[in-house]
């Protein structure tokens, strides 16, 4: 990967939907060489997919909280399938210390997240959870 498809990427990040032709004339080339790029990425697996990027204002309305949780190991792979099908946990990390897993959630609504820790607390395997709400971000990379 070059500077030029580095050069690409961040402008797909800043707008994932900007059309071959106007992403050419940013960077001065041909738009036939600015496809070609992008296939040549999307084959070698660095540009893997497009998303969408929520406006920032309607991040700051979401309640974050963290979910810390104890589970019992022979159930972790039946945990994590269902966790992955409930649309307000954004993320699940594995980690060390004596908790296994930190999940991430984001709702509009106290209620919405309750909700969801109910489900994850009824869930079998699940030895203990312990979670915070996130009050602020002080800065985000």
């Amino acid at each position: 990967m070059d500077t030029m498809d580095q050069k690409l990427i961040n402008l797909l990040k800043n707008n994932a939907r900007e059309s071959t032709t106007a992403l050419a004339r940013m960077l001065g080339l041909s738009r036939s060489t600015v496809h070609d790029r992008i296939l040549r990425l999307e084959d070698r697996g660095i540009i893997a997919g497009y998303t969408i990027r929520l406006n920032a204002d309607y991040n700051k309305r979401q309640i974050t909280a963290h979910v810390l949780m104890q589970l019992n190991p022979k159930f972790a792979d039946q945990i994590l399938q269902s966790l992955k099908k409930m649309p307000l946990i954004k993320a699940a990390y594995a980690v060390s210390g004596i908790y296994d897993m930190i999940v991430l959630v984001k709702a509009e609504t106290t209620g919405e997240i309750d909700k969801t820790l109910d489900e994850i607390g009824r869930m079998e395997g699940i030895k203990k959870t312990t979670s915070s709400i996130v009050l602020s971000t002080k800065f985000e990379l």
